[in-house]
């Protein structure tokens, strides 16, 4: 059984000179492969250094949209400058957060930000990590009205069934983190169920989102493993063959070698 942690943040300040650790950590627990994903053009550069310092790494550079408003003119142009590294698997994580910000001004700046690193990955043939927060239509809307030709991914996905079956049609894959295995997630849970397996991927977003046992405490990809034994039984199937479905279906939206 081999695992793919398609949202880590091993680029974070919490990882920090212990970064092989994580990584080996991981790997005890059979995961095999993961994307370190950016929020800031820092971030990103260093997702890319860490791909190209560990087999089995790759990178995923962009900007969040809570970054966006510190962000400088020619951030992007530094961004894009990172596209052609070959560790680089994707484009993220981008997308809309209205949970931390309320105004419409600061809506419209995400969506441009949203737009423009949209044309980017399509530009370079890349797919999407998208970060969506108390923001459903609207990401929807934008992804409807500039399309995203490669696909990707909607990270850590929150909202409902009823949502996800609306961006896989979008050819976007659905994952799921930490909160599926929490005691009160009644539509994490419902979504585990209901997404297409072929649609299905899971993450840590390490640091954050612990899954239980350790709700609450530091996040790390090798408790990926808890995740994957959550979505196994509320599907009633082995962890082995929804393993091997998840995997595939990881290889398949980055565009990696098994």
């Amino acid at each position: 059984m081999k695992l793919f942690d398609t949202h880590c943040h091993l680029n974070a300040q919490n990882f920090e000179n212990d970064v092989n650790e994580y990584l080996t950590r991981a790997r005890s627990q059979r995961v095999e492969k993961l994307a370190v994903v950016g929020w800031d053009l820092a971030s990103s550069k260093k997702a890319v250094e860490i791909a190209n310092n560990n087999d089995g790494v790759y990178a995923v550079v962009g900007i969040h949209p809570s970054d966006v408003f510190e962000a400088k003119a020619n951030d992007l142009a530094e961004l894009e400058s990172l596209l052609s590294e070959a560790k680089v698997v994707a484009l993220g994580e981008i997308g809309l957060d209205y949970y931390w910000h309320k105004e419409k001004t600061q809506h419209d700046i995400q969506k441009q930000w949203f737009v423009k690193q949209i044309e980017l990955a399509n530009k370079y043939k890349l797919p999407v990590v998208i970060h969506m927060r108390e923001a459903s239509q609207d990401t929807l809307e934008v992804l409807k009205q500039h399309p995203a030709h490669c696909g990707g991914i909607m990270h850590c996905f929150s909202s409902s069934s009823e949502m996800a079956r609306e961006f896989i049609k979008l050819g976007f894959f659905i994952s799921l983190g930490g909160p599926v295995t929490f005691k009160n997630a009644k539509e994490p849970k419902r979504v585990a169920q209901d997404v297409p397996l072929e649609w299905l991927l899971i993450e840590t977003d390490s640091p954050y989102l612990a899954p239980h046992p350790y709700r609450g405490k530091q996040n790390e990809p090798s408790y990926l493993p808890l995740v994957l034994k959550e979505i196994a039984e509320i599907r009633q199937m082995t962890e082995e063959k929804l393993a091997e479905i998840l995997f595939a279906n990881s290889v398949k939206v980055f565009h990696v070698e098994q």
